[in-house]
C-alpha cells in the first residue's frame, strides 16, 4: 500500500490555509508552517485558524509547526503561500531545508518589484530548481468560499505536464476541480494583472460608478493582460480560461476580494495609508501594479488601466481626475 502524498504549506493566510484544507480533503498528509507559535497551537489544538479563517474547522489531516525544517521534510509538494514581495527572502532561508525531489507550488499572484520577475521565476532564481519542478495554482479561488467547500475550479500549471497531472490528483476533491495547463507564463500573468484590474473596479465601485463602467474595465483589463501575455510568449487562449477571465471576474465582482475592497476604500476617498491601516491581509495589486507596469514597459506594451491604478495608488492622483484622463485618451480600434 503506497503512502499518502505529503504536502508542506508555507503560509497560514486565508488562501494558504484553505488550500491546505483542499489537499487534506484530497487525501494528502499536510503540514502547515506558521511563523507564530500561538497560531500553531490553535491549529493543532482546536483545528481552526482563528486569525484568517475563523469558524472554519480544518481537516484532521492538517497539522501545524513553527519549524520550517519539520514542515519541509519529505514533502512531495512544497506549497508557497506568502506575500509575493516576501517570497525571495523567505525562500532563501527555506531552500536548504527542501526535500530533494519536492515540487515547488506557487499560490502567489504577483510580480516582484525591481526584477519584474513572475513568482515561478523568483522560485527558480532562488532555489536553482528547474522549471519542470515548479508549478502554479491559480484561478477564481476566493479563499472563504473554498473553505466553505463551495464548488470551484482552478488551473494547475507546470511546463512538465506530468508534474501538473500529479498536482492535479493531489488537490482534486468533490468541490475543487483543477485543470492542467503548461502555459505557466499566461497563468501567472492572468493572476497578477487581475489584482490590478480588481483595484480599478473597486475604485469605480467606491466612486459610485455603475455596471457599464465595471464591465468596460473588466473587458479592457483583459485586453491589457492579453497584450502583455502575447508579448511574453503566452498562449492567448489561457486568458479566456480560468486563469484569465475566470479569475478576473471573481476578483472584480466579489466583496471577498481583498484587491476589490482595497480599491473601493480608495474610491470612497480614503488615503493609501488609511486603506492599508484597515486592511488585514495583503492586497497583492497594491505593490504589484508598479511591477506589472514595469514589466509592460520592458516589453513595449501599452497598459492604460494599469497606469491609472499606479497614478491613483502611488502618485496620489485623485480618482476623479484619473478617470477623466483615462476616458479622454485618443480613440482607437478595439483590437489594438
Amino acid at each position: 500500500m503506497s503512502r499518502p502524498v505529503k504536502a508542506a504549506v508555507f503560509g497560514t493566510g486565508s488562501w494558504g490555509t484553505a488550500f491546505a484544507m483542499v489537499l487534506a480533503d484530497a487525501g494528502c498528509d499536510v503540514t502547515l508552517w506558521a511563523r507564530r507559535p500561538e497560531l500553531v497551537e490553535a491549529v493543532n489544538s482546536t483545528h481552526t485558524n482563528p486569525d484568517y479563517l475563523p469558524g472554519v474547522e480544518l481537516p484532521r489531516g492538517v497539522r501545524a509547526t513553527a519549524d520550517p525544517a519539520e514542515a519541509a521534510a519529505g514533502a512531495d509538494f512544497t506549497v508557497l503561500a506568502v506575500p509575493s514581495q516576501t517570497v525571495r527572502g523567505n525562500l532563501a532561508a527555506w531552500a536548504p531545508l527542501l526535500a530533494p525531489d519536492t515540487v515547488l507550488v506557487s499560490l502567489m499572484k504577483g510580480v516582484e518589484l525591481g526584477s519584474a520577475m513572475r513568482m515561478s521565476e523568483v522560485i527558480e532564481d532562488v532555489t536553482k530548481v528547474g522549471d519542470d519542478r515548479i508549478a502554479v495554482v491559480t484561478g477564481p479561488n476566493l479563499a472563504r468560499e473554498i473553505a466553505a467547500r463551495q464548488p470551484a475550479a482552478a488551473v494547475v500549471a507546470c511546463r512538465d505536464e506530468s508534474v501538473a497531472q500529479r498536482l492535479q490528483a493531489a488537490c482534486h476533491t468533490p468541490y475543487f476541480r483543477p485543470y492542467t495547463n503548461t502555459d505557466v507564463v499566461g497563468c501567472e500573468l492572468g493572476g497578477a494583472v487581475k489584482n490590478v484590474i480588481g483595484l480599478a473596479v473597486g475604485i469605480a465601485d467606491g466612486m459610485g460608478l455603475g455596471d457599464n463602467t465595471k464591465g468596460s474595465l473588466i473587458t479592457r483589463g483583459l485586453a491589457e493582460t492579453t497584450r502583455l501575455g502575447l508579448a511574453m510568449g503566452a498562449d492567448p487562449l489561457t486568458f479566456s480560461g480560468l486563469a484569465g477571465l475566470g479569475d478576473l471576474v471573481a476578483t472584480c465582482s466579489s466583496p471577498l476580494s481583498r484587491n476589490h475592497t482595497f480599491g473601493t476604500n480608495l474610491g470612497k476617498g480614503m488615503t493609501l495609508e488609511e486603506t492599508i491601516a484597515v486592511t488585514k491581509q495583503t492586497a497583492e495589486g497594491v505593490k504589484s501594479c508598479e511591477s506589472v507596469l514595469d514589466l509592460a514597459r520592458r516589453h513595449g506594451v501599452d497598459m492604460p488601466i494599469t497606469e491609472t491604478v499606479v497614478a491613483i495608488v502611488h502618485e496620489g492622483k485623485p480618482p476623479v481626475v484619473a478617470v477623466k484622463e483615462l476616458m479622454s485618451r485618443s480613440a482607437k480600434a478595439e483590437r489594438r
